[in-house]
C-alpha cells in the first residue's frame, strides 16, 4: 500500500512539474524593458525544462526499478517502447500527412488496458528513445515527453467509463478510445504549441507578452492555434481515429492476454491437498 502511494506521489511530482514548465513563461511579471525581459525568458526556459526532465528521469527510473512494477512489465514496457521507436523512425523517414504519427495507437491502448503509470512511461520513455534514434532531440523533447505521457496516464479513464458502464469488447468500447484519440490529437498539438508560442514574435492578435490578461491570453493563443497548427493537428486526430478503428481491436487482444498472464492471482488450496 505504502509503494502504491508513493508511486502516485512520484507520477504527481513528475506531472506537476512538466505543467510547471509549460506555464512557467505566463507568470513572468511585465518589465519596461519587455523585450530584454522577453529574450532571458526565452534563454531560461530551456534550461528550466533541462533540469526539470533530468530529476523527473531520475524519479521516474527509480519508480521503475523499485517494488511497484513487476519485471515482466518491464520488459513488455521495453520491448513496446522499442516498436514505437521503429515506428517513429519510420514516420520521421516517410512523413505522413500533417502531425499524423503512429506511435500513440500504442501509448493509448497501453495506458488504457495496463493504467495510468504504465501508460505515462509508455509516452515519456516512448519520446525519449525514439528522439535519440531519430536525431529529434531538442529544446522540444521535455515537452513532448510530458505531453505524450500525460496522453497515456489519462487513456486509464477511458477503461473507468468501459467498465461504469459494462462496455469492454463491445463496439461502444472502441468509439469511445477513438473519440479519445481524436480529442488528443488536437490537444497535444495544443499542449506542444506552449513551449514555444510565448516568445514567438508575430500580430499583436496571436502572441503573448508579460502582463496581459486571462482572457486576452486565451483569445490570442486561440486565433494563433487556429491559423498555425489546427489543420495540421487534424491530421493526428484523424490518423488515431483510423489506427484505432482499424488496429484497435487485435492490439487490444493481445495487450489483454499479456495482462491475464501478468496480473492471473492463483488462489490457495484447501489445506491438506
Amino acid at each position: 500500500m505504502k509503494s502504491r502511494l508513493l508511486s502516485l506521489i512520484i507520477y504527481l511530482v513528475a506531472s506537476v512539474a512538466g505543467a510547471a514548465c509549460f506555464l512557467y513563461p505566463f507568470f513572468t511579471p511585465p518589465a519596461p524593458d519587455g523585450a530584454r525581459a522577453s529574450q532571458q525568458a526565452a534563454i531560461h526556459t530551456p534550461l528550466f525544462f533541462t533540469l526539470v526532465l533530468c530529476l523527473c528521469l531520475i524519479v521516474l527510473l527509480y519508480e521503475i526499478q523499485g517494488r511497484s512494477m513487476d519485471a515482466r512489465l518491464i520488459a513488455l514496457l521495453g520491448m513496446l517502447i522499442a516498436i514505437n521507436a521503429v515506428l517513429r523512425f519510420i514516420e520521421v523517414s516517410i512523413p505522413g500527412p500533417g502531425g499524423f504519427s503512429p506511435i500513440f495507437l500504442l501509448i493509448i491502448l497501453t495506458g488504457y488496458v495496463f493504467g495510468g503509470r504504465f501508460g505515462f512511461l509508455m509516452g515519456a520513455l516512448t519520446m525519449l528513445v525514439s528522439a535519440l534514434i531519430t536525431g529529434g532531440v531538442g529544446p522540444w523533447l521535455p515537452g513532448q515527453m510530458f505531453a505524450a505521457g500525460w496522453v497515456g496516464s489519462s487513456a486509464t479513464l477511458c477503461r473507468g467509463i468501459a467498465r461504469r458502464f459494462n462496455l469492454e469488447g463491445k463496439p461502444w468500447e472502441h468509439l469511445i478510445l477513438m473519440a479519445f484519440g481524436a480529442a488528443w490529437g488536437l490537444l497535444y498539438g495544443a499542449i506542444l504549441n506552449l513551449w514555444f508560442w510565448p516568445f514567438v514574435a508575430g500580430p499583436t492578435s496571436q502572441s503573448w507578452s508579460p502582463g496581459i490578461t486571462f482572457g486576452d491570453t486565451l483569445r490570442h493563443y486561440g486565433l494563433f492555434y487556429l491559423v498555425t497548427s489546427l489543420a495540421w493537428d487534424l491530421c493526428c486526430s484523424l490518423g488515431n481515429v483510423v489506427l484505432i478503428a482499424v488496429l484497435g481491436s487485435p492490439t487490444l487482444r493481445i495487450l489483454r492476454r499479456f495482462e491475464q498472464r501478468f496480473f492471473f492471482d492463483y488462489l490457495p488450496l484447501p489445506a491438506g491437498e
